[in-house]
C-alpha cells in the first residue's frame, strides 16, 4: 500500500478540517445540524459525505470543494462550468483597449512640447490597469475571496495574538 494513502482521511462529521474559504480556520460540525462551520470566518457549509463534498450555500451558484484525503481541491461553481474561452475573453478584455490606444499613441505622438504630451501614455496605463483590475474584481466576486479574512489574519500574525 502506498505510504500516501495510509496519510490520508477520509472526509466525516467528526474531523476537524482546514477551512477552504480563508485557509487560516478549522471547520468542524455545528451540533444538532447537519452542517460544519468554520472558527475563523464563520462560514456555515454544508456536507455530502459520500462524495466528499463541501458545499458553501449561502451563495448562488454555490460553491464547492472536494476533500483529497489530504486538502480541499479547487472551488468550482455548481453547475457552472468556465473553460478557456473565458480566460481568452479576459485577455482579449484587457489588451484590446489597451493595445488600441497604445497604438495610436505610437503612430500619433503628439507634440513634445506641448503641455499634454505624456497623456496618451498615461492613458494606456490607465485602460490597462483599469480593465485588469474590472477582470480581478469579477473573479473575487465570482469566488468570493475574502480579502477582509485574509488582511485580519495577516493582522493578527503580524501581532501575535
Amino acid at each position: 500500500m502506498p505510504k500516501s494513502k495510509i496519510l490520508s482521511t477520509s472526509f466525516n462529521y467528526q474531523g476537524m478540517y482546514p477551512c477552504p474559504v480563508c485557509h487560516v480556520g478549522k471547520i468542524s460540525h455545528m451540533p444538532l445540524m447537519e452542517a460544519m462551520s468554520c472558527d475563523f470566518c464563520h462560514q456555515i457549509f454544508t456536507v455530502n459525505v459520500e462524495q466528499q463534498q463541501l458545499v458553501m450555500p449561502s451563495r448562488q451558484p454555490p460553491l464547492v470543494w472536494r476533500w483529497n484525503g489530504f486538502n480541499w481541491t479547487e472551488a468550482h461553481l455548481e453547475g457552472v462550468e468556465f473553460g478557456w474561452g473565458y480566460v481568452f475573453a479576459a485577455f482579449v478584455f484587457i489588451l484590446l483597449p489597451t493595445s488600441i490606444i497604445g497604438i495610436v499613441a505610437y503612430l500619433f505622438p503628439p507634440h513634445p512640447e506641448a503641455p499634454l504630451s505624456w497623456l496618451p501614455y498615461i492613458w494606456t496605463g490607465l485602460t490597462f490597469f483599469s480593465h485588469l483590475s474590472i477582470i480581478i474584481w469579477l473573479f473575487v466576486e465570482i469566488y468570493q475571496v475574502p480579502i477582509r479574512i485574509y488582511l485580519r489574519a495577516i493582522k493578527q500574525r503580524l501581532t501575535g495574538r
